[in-house]
């Protein structure tokens, strides 16, 4: 926690908003789809059923192939526990949701299901899109399942096993190009950049990759750093708590650092102010 409090100051001095911008297609993107503060029909069941998983008192059995928790969480856990800090926010799933309807994607790929509240935003955002999610873990899989039969969500397949294992072949089977991918099965370096270049040869022009918690570790901002750098990579945008990665044709490479208006950058500026 301390590395990301550090890393959120330092992107505080970076960062910036709409004003200033010159990309006219950033400058849309970040005004209608990023700060966009409507809410959707699709959104209220899906905050049902996250409040529903915050009050069960029940246990799982959790299977973890990534970098863990920073919460120091063992393997039994209770759903209210796990629905509290390992599923993405409401903010943060609904940026998600919103970038999904802007987009128009007939494929997505997310990487790391947990109890699929995130993944539900994701396939309610238009129900033709076809949305393929992995998860390590059999019981937080079991879960999500029953997600999805709560919210009557009919396009999502979800792959149950170790990622290292379970992302190729489904890659390899795909019978269309990959649109939108999500990246939230490890946060580390190595798996990080190994699945976005998995990913990779199945993307088009016109795809949008999206990478979760950018400054969670020092071990990810590297990764986030490669990904930047990466030669297919055109344009970036970091939001910290997640970075959007564009291969746009014709551009000359671009990186932008844009505040999101989320309630916990209200609190860390605040408390980035008082200590000041």
């Amino acid at each position: 926690m301390l590395h990301q409090a550090l890393s959120y100051l330092r992107f505080l001095a970076r960062s910036g908003n709409a004003h200033g911008l010159h990309s006219p297609f950033v400058f849309g993107l970040y005004n209608d789809v990023i700060q966009h503060t409507g809410a959707y029909q699709a959104f209220a069941p899906i905050e049902e059923r996250r409040q529903f998983l915050r009050d069960s008192e029940d246990r799982i059995t959790v299977t973890d192939f990534g970098a863990g928790s920073h919460t120091g969480a063992g393997r039994q856990r209770r759903l209210r526990d796990v629905a509290r800090t390992a599923a993405k926010p409401p903010a943060l799933a609904q940026l998600l949701f919103r970038l999904a309807n802007w987009q128009q994607p007939r494929t997505v790929l997310e990487l790391g299901t947990s109890l699929g509240l995130t993944t539900a935003y994701l396939a309610a955002a238009d129900s033709r899109a076809r949305i393929i999610t992995f998860e390590g873990c059999p019981e937080t899989s079991r879960v999500a399942r029953e997600t999805f039969a709560a919210l009557h969500l009919h396009n999502v397949e979800l792959v149950s096993g170790n990622l290292d294992a379970t992302l190729t072949p489904t890659l390899q089977h795909l019978q269309a190009p990959l649109d939108f991918a999500f990246f939230d099965g490890n946060h580390r370096y190595e798996p990080t950049l190994r699945y976005f270049e998995q990913c990779l040869a199945h993307r088009t022009d016109h795809s949008l990759f999206v990478l979760d918690d950018i400054h969670w570790s020092a071990e990810m901002e590297r990764a986030w750093a490669a990904v930047q750098q990466h030669p297919a990579v055109s344009l970036t945008i970091d939001l910290f708590y997640v970075g959007l990665v564009f291969f746009r044709p014709n551009q000359p490479k671009q990186h932008f650092t844009l505040r999101f208006d989320h309630p916990v950058d209200r609190l860390l500026e605040r408390a980035g102010r008082l200590s000041a």
